[in-house]
C-alpha cells in the first residue's frame, strides 16, 4: 500500500494565510464596514436552459444580481447548481435563454460577436484554473498577450506595478515550461490585470495547485481588490477562498438561494453543507450591491 506523507508545514502556511485574511476582513475590522459603489456588472432575469422536452434542464431561472465595483464576490453552490454557467454568462462567454447582462454600462446580450469580443478584450479579465498560457510565449510576452492582440502599448509603468505584485520579477524570460504551477497561474493573475479590466472573473483559480500555493494566488487576488480596486467574480468550491471575499453568493438549482457580506469557514461550510438538503429554498429576488 502506497504511503502519501502531507508537508505539516506546507499546510500550516496555507492555514496561517487564510487566517490572516480571515482576521484582517472579521466584523470588527474597519475593512469590514459595508461599501457602496457602482454596479461594475448587472443581470437581471437571467434563465440558461440546455436541450428540449422531457430532456430539458433548467441551469439557471431567473438570476437577478449586481455586482459593485471594487470587491471580491464569490460564487458558491452544491454541484450542478449553476455557478459555472452563471459565470460564464455574466462574463459573455455563453448566451442566456432570456434574460439581460451589462458590463460596465454596456449591455452584452445585445451585442454582435464582434463587439462582443472586443468588449471582453477591453473589459473582462479572466482566470482558469488550466492557465491557458502560451507555451511558445514567455511569461513577460504571456502577461502583455491581451494587450499584443488589442495592439495596445502597455503603459509601463502599470506593467511593472503587476508584475511587482506577482512576484515574477525573475522569472519574466521563462517559457510556461519552466514555471511551477504556482508561477504559471501567477502569470495569468498579471495577464488577466494588465489591462486594467473593468471585472476579472475567476474560474476556480486555486483547482490545479497545491494548498500552499493556492493561498498564495488567494492573497493576489485579496490584494488585486485592495490595492488596485479591482473588481473580481470568483466561482469557486473552496471554503477557504470564499472566505477572504467581501461577499458570497450561494446559489443551488439554477437560483439564488443566499447572499451574504463576508462569512467565516465554518460558516461557509455549514451553509454548503445546508444546501445539499432538501430543505433549501430560494429568495425571492437578490439583486443587492455590496
Amino acid at each position: 500500500m502506497q504511503t502519501t506523507t502531507i508537508d505539516k508545514r506546507e499546510d500550516t502556511d496555507t492555514r496561517d494565510t487564510l487566517e490572516r485574511l480571515e482576521r484582517e476582513f472579521a466584523a470588527d475590522s474597519p475593512f469590514a464596514q459595508p461599501l457602496t459603489g457602482r454596479a461594475v456588472v448587472q443581470a437581471r432575469g437571467l434563465t440558461r436552459t440546455y436541450g428540449k422536452g422531457d430532456a430539458a434542464v433548467h441551469a439557471l431561472t431567473g438570476v437577478d444580481i449586481d455586482i459593485a465595483a471594487g470587491r471580491l464576490t464569490a460564487i458558491m453552490g452544491p454541484s450542478g447548481s449553476g455557478k459555472s454557467t452563471l459565470m460564464h454568462i455574466l462574463a459573455g462567454l455563453d448566451e442566456p435563454t432570456g434574460g439581460t447582462v451589462w458590463i460596465d454600462g454596456a449591455e452584452i446580450t445585445r451585442l454582435k460577436e464582434k463587439k462582443l469580443t472586443q468588449l471582453r478584450r477591453d473589459k473582462v479579465g479572466f482566470i482558469f484554473q488550466s492557465f491557458n498560457l502560451l507555451a511558445t510565449l514567455s511569461a513577460d510576452e504571456n502577461i502583455v498577450l491581451p494587450l499584443s492582440l488589442a495592439r495596445r502599448q502597455a503603459d509601463e509603468a502599470w506593467r511593472r506595478a503587476v508584475i511587482e505584485a506577482v512576484g515574477l520579477q525573475d522569472r519574466l524570460t521563462h517559457r510556461p515550461a519552466e514555471l511551477s504551477g504556482g508561477q504559471q497561474q501567477r502569470v495569468a493573475v498579471a495577464r488577466a490585470l494588465i489591462t486594467r479590466p473593468a471585472v476579472l472573473f475567476a474560474d476556480e483559480p486555486t483547482g490545479n495547485l497545491d494548498s500552499r500555493t493556492g493561498g498564495e494566488v488567494l492573497d493576489l487576488l485579496r490584494r488585486s481588490v485592495d490595492e488596485f480596486g479591482q473588481t473580481v467574480i470568483m466561482v469557486t468550491h473552496d471554503v477557504g477562498a470564499a472566505s477572504i471575499a467581501d461577499r458570497v453568493v450561494f446559489l443551488k438549482d439554477g437560483r439564488i438561494v443566499l447572499d451574504r457580506a463576508r462569512m467565516t469557514r465554518d460558516a461557509i461550510y455549514d451553509t454548503i453543507k445546508n444546501l445539499e438538503t432538501p430543505a433549501a429554498k430560494p429568495v425571492a429576488r437578490v439583486a443587492v450591491e455590496v
